[in-house]
């Protein structure tokens, strides 16, 4: 069905003809007031609607200033545009469509199925429909995503870091919890425990960027269309973002830190716009809320009022319950789901059991130990930048005469540039059966007056 829509205010052409198909596009009038029907709620604190029961739903009433909406987070939603965004809009469309090939393929990057609408509505609002800013943020982050995209976002995320995402993992806890009330995928990141020199010992900032692609697009994006598959009515392709500060102290606050979370960050401003809902920080330590009252006033309005810092445990619980069923909410979070510690285990690789990772700092010499239960079989591997050769040997914790893997040389080999790759090796010429306490012992060969450097002791435990 082809519906010409004619309107004085909409200032490119006095006609609009738009194909009213089954692929959901909007009319003019849709996009300023709505479609006939629907209705549009977010949860707040007081009231919250859930997608599974009532679905997607959309304003039909005439908003205030032609169309805009006075809630500042409906602005450049389809239903809430003025007569001058949905020219622009128009004009975007036409513009995408008629470009095709990989810039169309940047704007659609988690596919046709976000909808039309609300995907160039996300685009344009990152760029406050300014139409051509929005191309050139596009035909920017079509060249940054250019290399990721030869080698498809790099599927394999072990082959991406260099090592084993369970290893990085425990450096940088992060992970994606169930979903929010209003559909958007929960993702939990938790800096305050990040381990900058752990890091450094297994992987390079161009591993965690080639990292990050992967969790764009082979893990968040398809949770987002799994949930739209499931929920057809789910149109914000968005995540509700807590950043847990726990633990968190000035001396964390390195020039690498930063870089960690630069990397990751630069990714999503220009390749993935207008994906945050709503961000918690919590827990934060005074001296960060003391820099936060200070930032946020350099922020777009908007933007800041999207992110909530909030101190008190009972208050941030509470927040979170308001924004996250109890059940798709982690226990150690304030709700009844799996706690974020033990669904970071599910990362272990196929067949491990337990793991414990440590880093080792040596001087002259180091070591850890760890507990292999009856049943378990231990499998020990190292990872380094140190250049000082080192002996790696496993002995029994309780009675260091009984040798389980001989002393093996060891020393990294790789160049020292921050994204050469450190060296890794498997240390256990055959994995040790429990039940025992093994001792993993790291001893220089260098002087006595240098210290050899860090080495991250990886151990996975595996079933018999």
């Amino acid at each position: 069905v082809v519906i010409c829509l004619s309107s004085e205010s909409l200032p490119t052409s006095p006609t609009y003809c738009l194909n009213m198909a089954s692929n959901g596009t909007w009319t003019a009038d849709e996009l300023m007031h709505g479609k006939a029907g629907d209705r549009h709620d977010e949860p707040t604190a007081s009231t919250s609607s859930s997608p599974a029961k009532g679905g997607r739903r959309f304003s039909t009433k005439k908003l205030k200033g032609k169309g805009a909406s006075a809630d500042p987070m409906d602005w450049g939603l389809p239903g809430h545009l003025t007569d001058e965004e949905v020219a622009i809009f128009m004009k975007f469309r036409d513009e995408v469509e008629k470009r095709g090939g990989e810039f169309k393929n940047t704007v659609y990057s988690f596919g046709d199925i976000e909808g039309e609408a609300f995907c160039l509505t996300r685009w344009l609002r990152a760029r406050k429909f300014k139409y051509d800013d929005v191309i050139s943020m596009i035909e920017e982050a079509t060249e940054v995503r250019a290399d990721a995209r030869k080698h498809d976002f790099y599927p394999d995320p072990s082959e991406a870091l260099g090592c084993e995402p369970s290893v990085f993992q425990a450096q940088y806890p992060q992970l994606y919890h169930g979903h929010a009330k209003n559909g958007c995928p929960v993702f939990i990141s938790k800096p305050g425990i990040l381990n900058v020199d752990g890091m450094e010992c297994i992987t390079t900032l161009d591993g965690i960027l080639k990292f990050h692609w992967h969790v764009m697009m082979h893990d968040y994006k398809m949770r987002l269309l799994k949930h739209k598959e499931a929920h057809p009515n789910f149109t914000r392709f968005e995540c509700v973002v807590v950043i847990d500060l726990d633990h968190l102290s000035t001396s964390q606050l390195s020039q690498r830190a930063l870089s960690i979370v630069k990397t990751q960050t630069a990714i999503d401003s220009v390749c993935f716009p207008e994906t945050m809902n709503r961000t918690l920080v919590i827990n934060a330590p005074r001296f960060f809320s003391m820099t936060w009252s200070i930032i946020k006033g350099w922020i777009d309005p908007r933007t800041a009022g999207k992110i909530e810092l909030i101190s008190s445990r009972k208050n941030w619980e509470s927040r979170l319950r308001e924004l996250v069923d109890e059940e798709q909410l982690p226990s150690d979070y304030g709700g009844k789901g799996m706690a974020t510690t033990e669904t970071l285990k599910k990362e272990a690789p196929e067949g491990v059991l337990q793991q414990h990772h440590e880093l080792v700092y040596v001087r002259t010499s180091g070591h850890c130990s760890v507990d292999v239960p009856a049943g378990g079989e231990l499998e020990v591997k190292v990872f380094s930048r140190a250049t000082t050769e080192v002996t790696i040997s496993v002995v029994d914790d309780n009675d260091k005469t009984k040798v389980y893997t001989a002393a093996v040389a060891f020393k990294h080999t790789g160049g020292t540039d921050e994204n050469d790759p450190p060296t890794s090796m498997v240390i256990t010429t055959q994995r040790i059966a429990g039940p025992v306490k093994a001792r993993v012992k790291i001893e220089s060969k260098g002087s006595r007056f240098s210290a050899a450097g860090n080495y991250m002791v990886a151990c996975n435990i595996y079933g018999k």
